[in-house]
């Protein structure tokens, strides 16, 4: 078998999946050189190297493959800080490691100002009514708020606040999630405000799914339709999250699309690369410059918006089903010759566990988990043996979790682990997930029950008839 060295810059379990892709290779023996924000379980026992740096800062991430270039024939990168923060241009130009991530130009979620005004310029009818407030084109907060509660009366209120750059003040919120009154609105705007522009748009009626594509910078190539979850409790109740699970229906699209959906999807997304592309060179764009997020209306799907790396939940649902060798299809991204990609025609769904603390809803979810299980252990055991026992039918990532000095792994902040369950059908994958869920024990984690569940996916069908019967 060929030896194959591969970087993986890491942030919780979106990576150990890729990790565990590429450990898949029936034809290459890959070593695994794995920069974590910690002692993920999952990652240490499956890298050649692993080391820590919390921040993931791309200086120290540059120093640390400059030492290991005559090992590491590339790498991938999963977390969006350091593609931001322009990993790539920064390890290229110092070590000749090619990295599979887009360049710094073209992170574009860097500022969601330019993204709007990008799909503005290249597909204003997928882009939903917006306002950008600017602090120099007013001149107090008095005159800022009147301008706002206007453009609220155009909206009916129904809007969405989002500051341009991302971890900025409050962050997004949603009216009816965040706030229900012009005033509360206007608190989470001014939150934004003084760290720069806010965008004001409008809430948009639909469903929504997530597109994904691998991309060689030349060429895109789609991936299957997902449907994330953000709320963070069943029936799509309380804050949105980070996302608690997700699924994808056999075939390439969800049960509540169209075929002329995706397709629409398919040319908005090749719009945005061949507008990307007058700038860019030929391997600017390379890896999963499109992670869109679409919601689909009566009038066909409109972005919401649109990352530069592989989605969270979603590509989990996505990597287990790959036909064909994963480092294989790093390297043709690489070589400039991806033409198509081959995964099992199957259902997949993932859900994740998570502490407590997660998010800040500790108060919404206090009476519901033992409180004599908070900073206990977490053990993974039992839902592994599952793994074990049926083949492929599932896949348990830790994400947020490290090993500490007694050799046990603890849950830490964010989404602990998430379990992949394939099968002929979703209701079938969605029993293999919530059964290894069930078997991981300890740290008072919690989990969404209904991810994936019949009656939801029956909802947003009937939801989307709805809304195109209304059209009619």
């Amino acid at each position: 078998m060929e030896k194959v060295g591969i970087l993986i810059v890491s942030y919780g379990s979106r990576e150990t999946a890729i990790a565990d892709a590429l450990s898949r290779s029936p034809v290459h023996k890959t070593e695994l050189y794995i920069v974590d924000k910690q002692r993920n379980p999952f990652n240490v026992k499956r890298a050649k190297e692993h080391i820590i740096i919390p921040d993931l800062n791309i200086v120290e991430i540059a120093k640390f493959v400059s030492k290991r270039k005559d090992k590491i024939d590339f790498g991938i990168v999963g977390p969006e800080k350091p593609i931001v923060e322009g990993i790539r241009d920064l390890v290229e130009r110092q070590t000749n490691v090619p990295l599979i991530c887009p360049t710094k130009k073209f992170a574009i979620e860097a500022s969601k100002v330019a993204q709007r005004l990008l799909f503005e310029k290249v597909a204003p009818q997928a882009n939903p009514r917006f306002k950008i407030f600017r602090r120099e084109d007013h001149k107090s907060l008095v005159s800022v708020k009147k301008a706002v509660y206007s453009w609220l009366a155009t909206l009916r209120d129904q809007a969405v606040v989002k500051p341009d750059r991302p971890a900025a003040g409050k962050g997004v919120g949603v009216w009816g999630d965040h706030f229900n009154t012009r005033e509360q609105l206007f608190e989470h705007f001014v939150a934004n405000y003084q760290h720069g522009p806010v965008i004001v748009e409008e809430r948009v009626d639909g469903e929504e799914s997530s597109f994904q594509a691998f991309c060689d910078g030349r060429r895109i190539v789609p991936l299957p339709e997902t449907r994330d979850y953000k709320r963070a409790f069943d029936g799509d109740n309380g804050p949105n999250t980070g996302g608690m699970g997700c699924y994808k229906e056999i075939g390439d699209i969800l049960p509540f699309m169209t075929k002329k959906d995706k397709e629409k999807e398919i040319e908005l997304v090749n719009k945005l690369f061949k507008e990307l592309r007058k700038k860019a060179d030929s391997t600017d764009l390379r890896g999963i410059p499109f992670y869109c997020a679409f919601i689909h209306t009566a009038k066909g799907p409109k972005i919401l918006e649109n990352n530069s790396r592989p989605g969270d939940p979603e590509i989990q649902c996505l990597l287990p089903l790959l036909k064909d060798d994963f480092v294989d299809i790093c390297y043709r991204m690489l070589e400039g010759n991806i033409s198509n990609v081959s995964l099992e025609d199957k259902a997949s769904v993932v859900m994740y566990k998570v502490p407590p603390s997660y998010g800040g809803y500790a108060d919404s979810f206090a009476d519901k988990v033992d409180k004599n299980e908070i900073n206990t252990p977490v053990d993974l055991s039992e839902a592994e043996k599952l793994d074990a026992g049926l083949r492929d039918g599932m896949y348990v990532y830790p994400g947020s979790m490290e090993i500490r000095e007694d050799g046990l792994a603890y849950a830490l902040s964010s989404r602990a682990v998430c379990v992949v369950g394939i099968s002929d059908g979703v209701q079938e994958a969605r029993e293999i997930s919530l059964r290894g869920v069930q078997a991981i024990a300890g740290g008072a984690l919690w989990n969404r029950n209904d991810i994936a569940s019949r009656e939801h996916i029956a909802k947003s069908v009937e939801h989307m008839t709805l809304l195109r019967t209304r059209e009619q």
